[in-house]
């Protein structure tokens, strides 16, 4: 599909199931919005919706506001100054939202806001976003309004909130350190914002989707019977937040859907599935603050799910009699989120359909995928299916192989049976790890500070290094690992997902987080509890130290270490300097 032929918004109507994409002003769709453009056409024409009865497959109504609106509202507000400054993300986005949208843009606005009272989100599509080797994801700003608000003014000022927020993340501290990984600089860049639908149904004060996705093409931590092409799939109750924010989520092979997953038991369940969700606030108006990004989401017990009647097709329940967990919610008891009604009996043949969609888009792109979608069910009429993003993966070719006897060598500083990536690096010298002895996982957050500070002198001297920490990285919930944000690492090569006891986890492929590793080829190894593969503290604490605090330490070997991953059986090594 030629992009300069998307209808503009003054010229058809926002929720149009003929004409889902529109488009205000003039220049770059970016990234995001563009691969959705070229998709559109690629799912209708592909896709046989007649092998799905019962379901509808869309894009979600959206509206792009193209590039050059950006240039004019940094223009004629004279914000470049600011913006490229070293001020606070808060100073920033202060600014920003006192600045004035072009007034051309305006009345298609306001058209657009009076012709819908459900809520939006008000994405980033940047000019550099999505492409293969510099992924960009989740490096800027997405804004939710409930859009419920009775008069048309205070939904259209709410809209405008929302488009000088995903304006103003263009230059937040994150956006900017993740520049210091990439060859670009922040001046190079220019924002798009799409503006679309949400998908979900209202309950009560709450509006979500009963089920979000996240799925890969191609899935570097395969387990079971499963390859990695088999690819991998991520679902939670709710908004797809909690997927790509790292959260707990359920994931699974799509070539074996019924697969136990790997837990150690239902203990280990109960602690390893998704509890909370996320949802738009429809009730009371919470505290006016246009620079947050959750400003109207709420974050909710799956409890409350359940009064909502949302559990039917995700949920399973733990029988107390017999210790066992039984498909659906036909029982009393704790509920579990497994979508065995989906994924074990089928009612819905989502697995399916989003097979179908993965091979659809691989073959469009050239490229291995990752998508995100949300679903909501209903009992009158089909179940709506809402395609959200495609984004390209890279997978590395080169031939490598580890045996299962080199990871237990001598020479290892520590190795792992599941490690993502693939290749060889034997040039890094520097190594930052957080210290054993001081980790507490409630100051996790002062550990993610004290991680910045040295990535940005070791990018600024263009020195890759090696990551040493604890629990899930780039996690939302700071009890479960290191909640950084990508730009605090960028810097790091390899990544150590060293075992603690209690902070012991399931990646989260479907994160932004993930998708930003996999995007710059960096290795990470995430080393088992279960002690059968230990790591070489003793090695590492005697080397010198460059500079420490109390939580972090940074040394710096003389004879770099070597680093090899084994991308098709999943095992990696890194081994130390001699």
């Amino acid at each position: 599909m030629d992009n300069n032929n998307i209808v503009a918004l003054g010229r058809s109507s926002f929720i149009n199931p003929e004409n889902r994409i529109t488009c205000i002003g003039t220049g770059s769709f970016g990234g995001k919005a563009t691969g959705l453009i070229e998709i559109n056409d690629v799912l209708r024409n592909n896709i046989d919706m007649n092998n799905y009865k019962g379901i509808t497959l869309d894009i979600p109504s959206m509206t792009v506001i193209r590039s050059d609106v950006f240039d004019d509202f940094m223009k004629r507000n004279d914000l470049y100054n600011i913006a490229l400054s070293n001020s606070t993300d808060e100073r920033i986005a202060h600014a920003f939202q006192k600045a004035s949208l072009p007034f051309e843009i305006l009345g298609d606005l306001r058209s657009l806001i009076s012709q819908i009272n459900t809520p939006l989100a008000i994405r980033s599509s940047s000019i550099l976003e999505d492409s293969l080797h510099e992924p960009f994801a989740g490096i800027y700003g997405t804004k939710m309004t409930p859009n419920n608000q009775p008069d048309t003014t205070t939904r259209f000022n709410k809209l405008v909130e929302g488009i000088k927020f995903v304006f103003a993340s263009t230059y937040f501290k994150s956006a900017k350190d993740y520049m210091l990984a990439t060859k670009h600089n922040t001046k190079d860049e220019k924002m798009a914002v799409i503006i679309q639908e949400v998908i979900g149904q209202r309950h009560e004060s709450r509006y979500y989707p009963e089920l979000s996705g996240v799925a890969r093409s191609y899935n570097y931590y395969a387990f079971g019977n499963a390859d990695p092409e088999d690819g991998t799939v991520s679902l939670a109750l709710g908004l797809g937040k909690t997927i790509v924010d790292g959260g707990l989520s359920w994931s699974f092979s799509p070539s074996y859907p019924k697969s136990e997953p790997p837990f150690g038991g239902i203990s280990d369940m109960l602690k390893n599935t998704q509890n909370t969700f996320w949802a738009v606030n429809m009730g009371k108006s919470p505290t006016y603050d246009p620079v947050s990004e959750a400003e109207y989401l709420v974050n909710e017990n799956i409890t409350i799910a359940e009064n909502d009647r949302t559990l039917k097709y995700v949920s399973s329940t733990l029988d107390s009699k017999s210790g066992r967990i039984i498909t659906g919610i036909g029982k009393n008891g704790p509920r579990v989120l497994t979508f065995a009604p989906i994924l074990r009996l089928n009612d819905i043949p989502l697995v399916d359909i989003v097979k179908d969609i993965l091979k659809v888009c691989e073959d469009s792109v050239g490229d291995p995928v990752e998508i995100e979608f949300a679903m909501t069910f209903n009992n009158d009429k089909p179940h709506r299916l809402g395609f959200l993003q495609v984004r390209p993966m890279v997978v590395s070719n080169v031939e490598v192989e580890v045996t299962s006897d080199e990871l237990k060598s001598d020479k290892v500083f520590c190795s792992s049976p599941f490690v993502l990536g693939n290749g060889v690096n034997a040039g890094l010298c520097d190594i930052v790890y957080l210290k054993t002895n001081k980790f507490d996982a409630a100051i996790t957050y002062k550990v993610a500070t004290e991680l910045e500070e040295v990535n940005r002198r070791l990018a600024n001297d263009e020195k890759p290094y090696l990551l040493i920490g604890y629990g899930r990285w780039g996690t939302s919930d700071p009890w479960a690992g290191i909640p950084v944000n990508w730009g605090q690492i960028s810097g790091a090569k390899v990544i150590v997902e060293a075992p603690l006891e209690g902070m012991n986890s399931e990646l989260s492929q479907g994160s932004h987080f993930f998708h930003n590793i996999t995007g710059f080829g960096v290795m990470y190894f995430s080393i088992p509890y279960s002690g059968e593969f230990p790591i070489d503290w003793e090695w590492l604490e005697n080397q010198p130290s460059e500079f420490e605090t109390d939580l972090i330490r940074h040394v710096r070997i003389k004879n770099p270490i070597s680093v090899k991953v084994d991308g098709k059986s999943g095992r990696g090594l890194i081994n130390k300097s001699l």
